[in-house]
């Protein structure tokens, strides 16, 4: 009961707190959340109340391996799913996910520790990059156009071409890793070494590889169907519709400006355990909102293998929620194995209501992955 007073007087009182940064936007963001802001030493008291212990998994996840992942936009819209919280595991992906519902607070769930300080390299390329040009660019290591803030109504095609036009050099490389080695240092988190040298090495990654870089895991071969993070910026919707957030200048402010408010927060934590969902659940409970989002990816196929799915199910129903909040997942059974796959794709997203989920998990009838995804789900 401390822990959740604690939580619920932080997110009542950050409103006075300084900001972790200057706003650099020149217009104010169009549907930003009503959500104080929280000051530094709150963003880090949250995350410290929230995390588990960190656990182990075979991937380096810097980029997803869902090139499918936008599949599910034109669902979310057609529900009408909006604002409240947002839950989800992995790397960038979540912020598409984020700016298209316009969710008033984000929480980044991984069993990785990993995966928290990555996130921490993102924060602070936001902090940092006033658009999306300057933001791809120091992500990548590139040097950054003199002319970024004209560039804010160009395609991500266009930006993407501009990466290629302008690869990086070892003087925009030192450049961009002092950016975010000083970005960090002002989180005001309390970071090993070895954290940060681990978020230095995160960061050369994508500067040595730059778009070509592609999702790997540990004592497995690479696969063909994995996409770069070049096919991962350019990817679009069942529509042909580019939507991820950098596509579209609007998406990316959105994202920056919950990043500057310290909503966006990661959270180190299992599925399946006792702690990290259960007390995000009650502390978006003291917002009064909802969780309107639940992005697992194939996670639950991991619960399923370790016999935790029982506990997961019992953390999603612990969760507030409406009915329109939904999770989204990915399949990854190969072409003609799901009714909802798309031509050309070896992944598929899926939607679900909460509640749907929740019905197919009572009374202990889902016992495989497979059986999972192929319970009901919204058709597209």
């Amino acid at each position: 009961m401390r822990k959740r007073l604690t939580l619920f007087a932080l997110l009542l009182s950050c409103g006075s707190q300084p900001l972790v940064a200057q706003r650099v936007a020149n217009t104010p963001v169009a549907g930003a959340t009503s959500l104080a802001p929280l000051s530094p030493a709150g963003f880090a008291r949250v995350i410290g109340e929230l995390s588990e212990p960190g656990g182990y998994f075979d991937t380096d996840n810097l980029i997803s391996n869902e090139r499918s992942y936008l599949h599910v936009m034109g669902l979310l819209d057609r529900l009408g799913v909006r604002g409240g919280a947002y839950i989800g595991v992995g790397p960038d992906q979540s912020f598409s996910y984020i700016a298209r519902v316009r969710s008033e607070i984000a929480f980044l769930l991984d069993i990785r520790r990993d995966n928290l300080l990555q996130h921490l390299l993102f924060k602070a390329l936001f902090a940092r990059a006033r658009t999306r040009a300057e933001y791809l660019a120091l992500w990548l290591g590139a040097p950054v156009p003199p002319n970024a803030v004209r560039l804010a109504d160009r395609s991500i095609g266009d930006l993407v071409a501009l990466i290629d036009a302008s690869p990086a050099t070892p003087a925009s490389q030192a450049a961009a890793n002092e950016v975010v080695r000083a970005g960090v240092r002002q989180l005001g988190l309390a970071l090993s070494t070895t954290d940060l040298a681990t978020i230095a090495r995160f960061h050369g990654d994508f500067m040595r590889d730059g778009l070509a870089l592609r999702f790997t895991s540990i004592g497995r071969p690479p696969r063909p169907y994995y996409p770069t993070l070049r096919d991962l910026l350019l990817e679009t919707d069942r529509e042909g519709r580019e939507a991820s957030y950098m596509a579209s200048e609007a998406d990316f402010q959105y994202v920056k400006e919950l990043q500057r408010r310290n909503l966006v927060i990661p959270v180190v934590g299992d599925l399946a355990g006792a702690q990290a969902l259960r007390g995000i659940g009650r502390t978006v409970r003291t917002m009064e909102r909802t969780v309107n989002v639940l992005y697992v990816s194939n996670a639950e196929d991991y619960v399923l293998r370790d016999g935790g799915f029982t506990q997961y199910a019992s953390n999603v129903q612990s969760l507030p929620r409406g009915e329109r909040s939904v999770i989204v997942r990915s399949w990854f059974g190969g072409p003609g194995t799901h009714p909802h796959e798309v031509p050309g794709y070896f992944s598929v997203q899926l939607l679900q209501t909460f509640d749907a989920f929740l019905e197919a998990a009572r009374g202990g009838a889902i016992w495989s992955y497979r059986g999972l995804v192929v319970a009901p789900h919204v058709t597209p």
